[in-house]
């Protein structure tokens, strides 16, 4: 399944080191199929995002994305894909960017055609074929028609998917340069949070996150004098403060570093998918390895 991690340090912009591969986990390869592509999305000190990514596919290189990245900003997004839509090229690798906002997704979404329908002219924002980019711009949609409210335009659109289209997941993450918004729905992927204090759980520590599954690593020295709050598919390191984001709220994390959980999604899907319903690509994009 594709691997989501969002980090953001608030108005304090921080320095961290991204591996997008985690060449040293080779049991982690051995066991698991190559992804698809990798992404990071940060932000430069004016507000102007910037998203680094490229495909992964048999015939590519994969240093790309096992080289470390070294940037600077406010808030990160980092992404691992696993294709269930779209082809293995850059313009369908995530993370994505619409209006000054950086977005990825973990899950599937069916019917394209009605959310297309549903985009109007906004699906001129869509250069990809993916149901990722396709929800991303529905959440903007939505957040222009709430006078840029991002919490009611994610939580307009996400309402809006889950009554109408086939749904097997709809993990995402968004982040300006000093905002971060996170959703888990439903129940099918997890998606955890860590409100980490300057220095970490023991203090006077740097951050040093690993993904257990090989893929995603991030560094920052700042972060062991300045505190963070992190959201990922899986807990990054054996710190205490990891909790599981509960289904249907919609996680936001202000400029202070405050949180706040929003309920947004209080009933299943109306036409939920299953492993069996998707196609055998899909399938193993979502299966969890």
């Amino acid at each position: 399944m594709c691997r989501l991690f969002g980090m953001t340090a608030g108005r304090r912009r921080v320095h961290a080191t991204f591996w997008l591969l985690d060449a040293s986990d080779s049991l982690a390869r051995q066991s698991r199929r190559e992804p698809d592509g990798t992404g990071l999305g940060v932000f430069e000190p004016d507000g102007t995002p910037v998203v680094r990514k490229q495909p992964i596919a048999a015939y590519r290189d994969s240093a790309f994305a096992r080289e470390a990245k070294e940037c600077e900003s406010g808030t990160f997004l980092a992404h691992v894909r696993y294709a269930s839509t779209g082809a293995t090229t850059t313009i369908n690798t995530h993370p994505f960017e619409q209006r000054g906002r950086i977005f990825a997704h973990n899950g599937v979404v069916g019917d394209l055609g009605s959310l297309e329908r549903e985009l109007g002219d906004y699906r001129d924002l869509v250069a990809g074929d993916t149901d990722s980019e396709r929800v991303f711009a529905l959440i903007t949609k939505r957040i222009d028609e709430h006078d840029g409210d991002v919490r009611a335009g994610i939580a307009a659109a996400a309402t809006w998917i889950a009554d109408h289209l086939p749904v097997f997941a709809l993990n995402l993450l968004l982040t300006t340069p000093d905002e971060l918004w996170a959703l888990r729905y439903p129940r099918t992927h997890d998606l955890f949070v860590l409100e980490r204090a300057a220095g970490g759980a023991q203090g006077r520590r740097h951050l040093e996150h690993a993904s257990a599954a090989g893929r995603i690593r991030a560094r920052s020295g700042d972060l062991a004098a300045h505190p963070a709050v992190v959201v990922a598919s899986e807990r990054m390191d054996e710190d205490p403060g990891w909790r599981e984001l509960p289904v249907g709220r919609l996680l936001h994390v202000a400029p202070d570093l405050t949180t706040t959980m929003h309920p947004i999604l209080d009933h299943a899907p109306r036409h939920p998918l299953t492993l069996a319903d998707l196609g055998e690509h899909a399938a193993a994009s979502q299966s969890g390895t």
